[in-house]
């Protein structure tokens, strides 16, 4: 089967998008940006791929006429067990990268009692691991550096008073060898994990067991489908780095305003807020860039800078849309000047203010910022689409749309679930154009 891979390399998150020949989405993959670009590439695409696979189930289960109504419930147990699968292997891992770092001359000391220690902490880890893939498990993070550092500290510090060992040692073996563990992916063949998760749905799941051992053999069926990857195309702000020759780049610009046209055909204008900047852009009835303005030098309200307030204010990047809806009084913030912002927010804070009614400002002035980009690249023309990690966020758009209403009146606003994929949307679909001799406009190439 041919898939056409985008790669969408950003400052904080790397995406990846699997086109079919149809231009139909059938994977998306999504991990932390490294300073190994390649491997966040390759990482990204791995899950792109995984993503892909579970499309494929679902076409396959669907052109069957048994139970129908339980394929979602059986693709999400599948789900849930994969990715035990994967954390428990990654967690071998980092258990084994760890023990490896016990070998140098600093750990002479207390070597044993660290390798004791360093057994309990990760028999502890895989005893709770099902736990956090069961239905309706809360995590914060899907990825597997977030969930096991958390969880590895936590365990760290109870084992080490327990064992009257230096808790800093422990976590300097983790902090040493979590860098490794990350930037290789999972070393076991899909299919293997694949065939191990639906194993844990036979053996666990007693009400999925009758439909999971009638399914096996479709499963089997659709992972012999090899996903042959015709072409390649990169984009984003680490785009340089990416290990593909330069008829394999395009600029994030053109990428995000077809990924734009993609998703929806009547797009006149994007706006995208991402981790180290903001585009406004302008596209034709056929998703071609006619105009567009970006952000100068400074990453001043963009996604860096959310993170850095959320660091400041000791919360998670996901928590501040949901506190800045609770505001009644947003603050006047003139400046989102990232090497000032954490200044500026805790003389806000000593004066009294409200956390919600900062945070509230605080968006109104990205959002402000993001308008004039806008205006410099032709204004707002209907339709306008939202792109970008800042398009999760409620507060965030919900300043847009007021301010879009002042300013230009009533327009159709597109906001997709999806739109952190947009740039890697349109790569993959440069891809799928480039595979079949299709060329760009030879101004935009």
């Amino acid at each position: 089967m041919k898939t056409f891979v985008g790669i969408d390399l950003g400052s904080t998150t790397t995406k990846a998008v699997l086109l079919d020949e149809q231009s139909r989405v059938i994977g998306r993959g999504i991990t932390n940006s490294r300073s190994n670009y390649a491997t966040a590439a390759r990482v990204a695409g791995e899950e792109a791929r995984i993503d892909a696979r579970f499309t494929l189930f679902r076409r396959a289960l669907d052109a069957g006429a048994a139970d129908n109504d339980r394929h979602d419930e059986f693709l999400g147990s599948l789900e849930r067990a994969f990715r035990l699968e994967q954390f428990l292997e990654q967690l071998t891992d980092l258990e084994t990268t760890c023990h490896g770092q016990l070998q140098g001359g600093a750990f002479a000391a207390t070597e044993q009692g660290l390798k004791e220690a360093l057994a309990e902490v990760f028999r502890q880890l895989r005893a709770e691991a099902p736990g956090l893939y069961a239905p309706g498990a809360k995590r914060k993070s899907d990825f597997f550096r977030d969930i096991a550092g958390s969880r590895y500290h936590n365990h760290a510090e109870n084992v080490a008073r327990d064992m009257k060992l230096p808790y800093e040692l422990l976590l300097h073996l983790y902090d040493k060898s979590i860098i490794e563990v990350e930037n290789r992916p999972p070393a076991g063949q899909l299919s293997e994990s694949f065939r191990r998760a639906l194993a844990r749905v036979l053996a666990t799941d007693t009400d999925l067991r009758a439909l999971a051992a009638r399914v096996q053999r479709t499963i089997e069926e659709t992972l012999a489908i090899d996903l042959e990857e015709s072409y390649l195309v990169g984009t984003g702000y680490g785009r340089v780095t990416l290990p593909f020759s330069k008829e394999h780049i395009r600029s994030e610009i053109l990428c995000h305003g077809l990924g734009a046209h993609m998703m929806y055909p009547q797009t006149r204008t994007v706006l995208d807020i991402g981790g180290q900047d903001t585009k406004g852009i302008q596209v034709d009835a056929n998703g071609i860039v006619t105009n567009f303005q970006m952000n100068d030098r400074c990453a001043a309200g963009c996604g860096r800078y959310l993170g850095y307030i959320a660091d400041e204010m000791n919360m998670g990047l996901h928590e501040l849309g949901p506190l800045a809806m609770k505001s009644e009084r947003p603050a006047r913030i003139n400046s989102t000047c990232t090497v000032f912002a954490g200044a500026e927010l805790r003389d806000r804070l000593s004066l009294g203010e409200k956390r919600e009614d900062i945070l509230a400002g605080l968006h109104r002035a990205i959002i402000l910022r993001a308008i004039s980009i806008i205006s410099r690249s032709g204004g707002v023309e209907d339709e306008f689409t939202f792109t970008g990690g800042v398009a999760k966020n409620e507060a965030a758009v919900r300043e847009l749309r007021k301010l879009i209403r002042e300013n230009y009146g009533e327009r159709t606003i597109n906001i997709n679930p999806e739109s952190i994929y947009t740039g890697a949307l349109g790569a993959a679909e440069f891809a799928r154009r480039a595979h079949e001799g299709g060329a760009l406009p030879e101004a935009l190439s």
